[in-house]
């Protein structure tokens, strides 16, 4: 919403308003009610809501494209903030027990590919591909939110935390190798950035994504043989992975030379593969459940959908999208949450 949508949904002056988001004039609490109704939202949630800078994410990281138009990822940046607040609203009145932990690592002093490795570790991940990262990460109490950014966004994802906890944005719009590829990559920016740090945050973040996903020490004995795109289809379907990706893996592992993999990109071109790679639908689709399973578990205890609706910090059930439980006469009542 403009400055003028809102001063007028809110019935307010728009002068009032800018005054108010900068911090000039605090709302009486009637106008705090016609703000709140206007956005959909509690008036705890204004209250409490972190202060945000001009409406972009405060410490949120994001997998854009170079080509990524500046208007569509500053809406992305800000709709991460609404749900960052949201959890953060829901979670002050919910517990949550997370049998995992995010593990925070220092990249002034850690490589990127040393914190994948400990990761993996740490969480007694089985050897070869990462099967089902969105339930590992899950597991650690990260909300992963799936929302369609459209293809034309360029953006894949975005991530964000929120106190102890933290919350990811994913584009539903991607192919299930770019989605995977994204999860880690993003799970790299929280592990490394829980802090602002100086540095290459997304190289840290593809670096981190790399190893946790086809790890060196497994992957470079599999590309010992003549690595044709053919092959690369192959390795695909294993390690779940775009051919793209696994491309620039055997770059930086030096199994192919600079020469070689600007022929495989070419020969891509060619086939358009770098628009529609094949083999995409044979990648196992990467489900996120514990939003749901939050919501299916505070039906489960007895409240209703405004009661839902309002600890998560939404005006009513209308404008709550997130939270939104499975109930008896719903068409996903078969499905469990795991």
């Amino acid at each position: 919403m403009t400055q003028e949508e809102l001063a007028e949904a809110a019935q307010v002056t728009q002068a009032a308003l800018s005054r108010y988001e900068h911090d000039l004039r605090a709302p009486e609490p009637d106008v705090l009610e016609q703000l709140a109704r206007a956005l959909g939202v509690t008036p705890e949630l204004l209250q409490h809501g972190d202060r945000m800078r001009g409406g972009i994410a405060v410490t949120a990281h994001m997998r854009r494209r170079a080509t990524a138009k500046v208007s569509v990822w500053r809406s992305l940046e800000a709709r991460l903030n609404m749900l960052r607040l949201h959890t953060k609203a829901l979670r002050s009145e919910v517990g949550l027990r997370a049998e995992l932990q995010v593990p925070a690592f220092d990249p002034a002093i850690d490589e990127p590919q040393d914190a994948a490795r400990m990761v993996r570790l740490q969480w007694h991940m089985p050897v070869g591909p990462v099967h089902s990262l969105a339930a590992w990460m899950e597991a650690a109490g990260i909300l992963i939110f799936e929302e369609d950014f459209g293809s034309a966004a360029r953006v894949d994802g975005l991530s964000q935390w929120s106190d102890d906890y933290a919350v990811v944005m994913l584009n539903s719009a991607a192919p299930p190798d770019r989605k995977r590829l994204t999860l880690a990559h993003e799970l790299g920016h929280l592990v490394l950035h829980s802090q602002y740090t100086d540095g290459d945050l997304e190289g840290h973040a593809n670096a981190f994504a790399a190893e946790l996903l086809m790890p060196a020490e497994e992957i470079k004995p599999m590309l010992r043989s003549r690595l044709t795109l053919a092959r690369f289809v192959e390795l695909k379907r294993y390690w779940g992975t775009s051919i793209a990706a696994l491309i620039e893996r055997a770059y930086q592992l030096g199994v192919l030379s600079s020469a070689e993999r600007a022929s495989l990109y070419k020969q891509m071109n060619n086939r358009r593969w770098r628009i529609h790679e094949p083999a995409s639908d044979e990648v196992p689709i990467e489900a996120p459940r514990l939003v749901q399973h939050v919501a299916d578990q505070l039906a489960a205890k007895g409240l209703d959908d405004d009661e839902i609706a309002r600890l998560a910090g939404f005006s009513s059930p209308e404008e709550n999208q997130l939270f939104v439980p499975r109930r008896p006469d719903s068409p996903w009542r078969h499905l469990t949450s795991v």
